[in-house]
């Protein structure tokens, strides 16, 4: 079923199912923010408690770590705020000197609720604890926005507006009814690479505190249990999204991307892809180059504007062009982790071959790929199509090749930058491809 008009009861439930994805984000965010607030008994009860002969204990305490168990105790964390308490050093004797915990431990963990009550202190609201709020806020909505890997959700956005654009015969195609149906595509994709994305993370946590130590998990910034129900929210809303659009292409380029992504990165036998070269390049150059291109254009094209399928030469052409540009990008990613690949054992093709001839031949693999853009752009039926297609791929082909020259392969920051330039070459072909109509 088509949606008749920007205001029809489907469309308006997906409308409905984007902000109640928003509101999950929000509730799940400020759920992080907990710890950093004043904290009740129950959960003071449930802090677990390392002991020297390997078996946990509960209790209120907090301390430093060394060898991986807590062997000096300072204070009482209690309500966001620390206290003293006059049987911790007892405490502290008996955990360096003894395999059990003393009576002065167990009778702290038993009152402990007691304890916390009695002890506990609630500051008073002052001026700045909005101001603090709104910076916590801000700091976890940006903790969420390098979670989602933003340029991979960029390069999901602009590709799918731009194949939307091919099916498109005239002006009046760009109806309320079109947009909606873009729409109606994009949030599901969107939702979909933030799964894909957030799914590695948490099966990479200690791949990333080497390679990418900024992001949420590897940092800390974001418990696992708010990795897992971001990653679940994001599945949930993409599939019901893609179910209620009663569109097949749609719905099963969220499955492939689906059992692509979750075989590229769970850990379990048959699976995590990732770790052998072919096919982790195989996942990236399927999604980004068959499914993207037509799924979506099959979607618009067939279930939006209604038209018989009919795959046309710029569909194919965007395909090809983009196997390249996917295998390239599956192949250069890896460039700047093969220190975090290689001690954990990933086979990526840098970790294998090295990074300096990995680099180089993305680099030959791009430019055969302009060239050939170039030679089709040749055979375009209006002369303002050949000008745009032929500069264009000219231009981007030259930059790459100068920008190439200049890259330090032995410094980490030049080769995550370069391939973060990669990824706007990529975003730069999508404005070129709807160009390529009368190809």
């Amino acid at each position: 079923m088509r949606c008749s008009s920007p205001l029809s009861l489907p469309c308006s439930s997906s409308l409905l199912l984007l902000l109640l994805l928003l509101l999950l984000l929000l509730l799940l965010l400020s759920l992080e923010m907990l710890p950093n607030q004043a904290v009740s008994v129950a959960r003071l009860t449930k802090c677990c408690f390392p002991l020297r002969d390997g078996t946990r204990g509960r209790g209120p305490i907090r301390g430093n770590e060394g060898r991986g168990r807590i062997w000096k105790i300072e204070n009482l964390e209690v309500q966001g705020t620390r206290y003293k308490f006059h049987k911790f050093k007892n405490i502290v004797y008996d955990l360096k000197h003894k395999e059990r915990p003393s009576i002065h431990y167990r009778l702290l963990t038993k009152g402990c609720v007691s304890a916390a009550s009695e002890h506990a202190y609630v500051p008073e609201p002052t001026a700045n604890q909005s101001e603090g709020l709104w910076a916590a806020v801000s700091k976890k909505l940006d903790a969420f926005y390098q979670f989602s890997r933003p340029h991979t959700v960029i390069g999901t956005i602009i590709g799918i507006v731009s194949v939307s654009l091919l099916p498109v015969q005239s002006i009046a195609d760009l109806s309320p009814t079109y947009l909606m149906g873009l729409l109606k595509a994009l949030v599901p994709a969107v939702c979909m690479n933030i799964y894909v994305v957030g799914l590695n993370q948490l099966f990479d946590i200690e791949i990333d505190k080497v390679n990418k130590p900024w992001l949420p998990l590897a940092s800390g910034e974001f418990s696992l249990g708010t990795g897992i129900a971001l990653v679940f929210a994001a599945a949930i809303v993409s599939f019901t999204m893609g179910l209620r659009s009663k569109s097949p292409p749609l719905l099963g380029a969220l499955l492939i991307s689906c059992f692509l992504g979750s075989a590229y990165s769970i850990n379990i036998p048959w699976l995590r892809w990732k770790q052998h070269a072919f096919l982790a390049a195989s996942c990236i150059l399927c999604v980004r180059a068959i499914v993207v291109q037509l799924a979506f254009f099959i979607h618009m094209q067939r279930y939006v504007l209604g038209r018989p399928i009919v795959l046309t030469k710029s569909v194919i052409f965007a395909t090809a062009f983009m196997c390249f540009f996917s295998a390239v990008i599956a192949l250069f990613k890896d460039i700047p982790d093969v220190d975090g690949d290689r001690y954990f054992g990933i086979q990526s093709f840098s970790v294998r071959l090295g990074p300096e001839k990995v680099f180089w031949f993305c680099i030959k693999l791009l430019l055969t790929a302009y060239a050939t853009a170039m030679l089709v752009g040749a055979s375009a039926s209006t002369i303002y199509e050949k000008i745009v297609i032929v500069l264009g791929h000219g231009l981007l082909a030259s930059i790459l090749w100068f920008r190439a020259q200049s890259i330090d392969l032995q410094d980490k920051a030049s080769i995550t930058s370069f391939y973060m330039f990669i990824w706007k070459l990529f975003y730069a072909e999508y404005f070129l491809i709807p160009f390529m109509h009368s190809v």
